[in-house]
């Protein structure tokens, strides 16, 4: 995993209306080049910041929330500005509203959350050049195989209470 950002991370949508705030550093930094995202991102890739939803503090304005499929068949929810309509985050059927993907794009500083590891590479656009020492999987691949012990225990605490 990449070094830890300097919190708190602050961000907001393109029309500055939705403003936030990452209390903590991410559990981990997803590019994922799969097909789904290059289409919902317009983009080669998404890169999401995965954090505890409750580790993010709405500074002004709240988001609309908008319920859209995804290449699961299980859809997601993504977090928009109501004004501008910019997405922010999103949460995924897995792990319901415990952790949010954080669009890193939204970031006021993005350089401060590096991809942590690249999935879904088999379908990554070939003239995208990957750093040499992060990650790569074809696919999805197994979290105690790539997320620090810390974050692993944050995610569980995380997304344990949503489960009961």
């Amino acid at each position: 995993m990449t070094a830890s950002p300097h919190v708190p991370l602050s961000g907001g949508c393109g029309c500055r209306f939705l403003r936030y705030q990452l209390e903590s550093p991410p559990l981990i930094v997803h590019c994922c080049h799969c097909r789904w995202c290059q289409r919902e991102s317009g983009s080669a890739f998404a890169l999401n910041a995965v954090i505890e939803t409750t580790r993010i503090t709405l500074l002004r304005a709240a988001p609309e929330w908008v319920d859209t499929p995804s290449a699961s068949g299980r859809g997601q929810r993504i977090a928009r500005c109501p004004q501008c309509r910019i997405a922010v985050w999103s949460h995924y059927a897995g792990a319901g509203d415990a952790l949010s993907f954080v669009r890193v794009g939204t970031l006021d500083d993005p350089d401060q959350a590096p991809p942590d590891v690249h999935i879904y590479t088999e379908s990554k656009q070939p003239w995208v050049l990957l750093a040499e020492g992060v990650p790569t999987f074809a696919q999805y691949y197994q979290a105690r195989e790539v997320w620090p012990e810390q974050s692993l225990r944050r995610r569980e605490d995380a997304v344990a209470p949503a489960s009961k």
